[in-house]
């Protein structure tokens, strides 16, 4: 969570955003930011999906579980075993 923290404040930094800026269009306070930056993992997904958002990053939300290789081999294993 912590490089996850530090992905987004790096994008904020990019985008030559303040905190105020990206707080105010997340709908979350400024303390809230600034522990999603740090990677709190107690912070709501709601409120790092608007951050997300707000930096154009949403899409990579998305990718979140997406590819569940561990899920399709068991899958697979259960369809051969069948007879």
């Amino acid at each position: 969570m912590e490089q996850v923290g530090e992905n987004i404040k790096l994008a904020r930094k990019r985008r030559k955003l303040t905190t105020i800026q990206v707080s105010e269009r997340a709908g979350i306070d400024r303390s809230t930011l600034y522990q999603i930056e740090k990677g709190n993992g107690s912070v709501s997904m709601a409120a790092y999906f608007n951050t997300l958002r707000v930096l154009g990053l949403q899409d990579d939300f998305l990718l979140l579980a997406a590819d569940d290789v561990l899920g399709r081999k068991l899958q697979d294993i259960s369809l051969i075993t069948k007879k």
